[in-house]
């Protein structure tokens, strides 16, 4: 019961309003760490597509999209065509923090592929972003404009049945800019664990 009703109040907030880096606007520069320490600049990946993927193991909604396989598979799917960054910005005071060595492993035992995992334990790049749950994604087109904003799919549990038959925005969104198209739903309501700043 208190487990229901954490993830309830969790995918309530998600409703909360994220106007940082809307749909349309210029991407917020960032500059973090991966998980050897080394600096990572929005700025290094321009000309691309970038997507950013705020990661958290430990929140039940990210659970469902690993476990499915169905967050690697996107990862893998278009690695070649779109630097894919996953991000945690949680502190490290709170219980969901992991250390970068441990979350190196649980990586590589996920089969996760994302081009880098950036280190946001300041909040820094996710307050700069309005970055609420985990996951909330994401897409910054090769002009540096962020073009989506919102959930990953339009279903909004932690079941990993429900990956099946859910329309994945991120997916539509990569597919109409591989095509030459506009992005059709260029923002949604982001679902999931919020993310634990500072």
């Amino acid at each position: 019961m208190k487990k229901l009703l954490g993830l309830a109040i969790a995918t309530a907030f998600a409703g909360v309003a994220f106007a940082n880096a809307p749909a349309g606007s210029p991407a917020p520069a960032f500059t973090v760490t991966d998980l050897a320490g080394k600096p990572v600049n929005l700025a290094d990946y321009k000309g691309k597509t970038v997507v950013l993927e705020w990661h958290n193991f430990g929140c039940p909604f990210v659970q469902k999209h690993y476990k499915s396989g169905n967050m690697q598979a996107l990862q893998k799917k278009y690695g070649s065509d779109v630097v894919w960054l996953a991000v945690n910005s949680t502190n490290k005071s709170h219980g969901d923090y992991t250390a970068p060595q441990k979350l190196t492993k649980e990586l590589k035992d996920a089969n996760a592929a994302p081009a880098k995992y950036l280190m946001d334990e300041p909040g820094t790049m996710g307050v700069a972003y309005g970055a609420k749950t985990t996951p909330h994604m994401y897409i910054i087109d090769p002009s540096g404009k962020v073009v989506y904003n919102g959930a990953i799919d339009d279903k909004r549990s932690t079941s990993v049945d429900d990956v099946k038959g859910a329309k994945n925005y991120v997916v539509a969104a990569l597919d109409e800019m591989k095509a030459g198209k506009p992005v059709s739903t260029a923002s949604t309501t982001p679902y999931g664990c919020t993310i634990k700043y500072k």
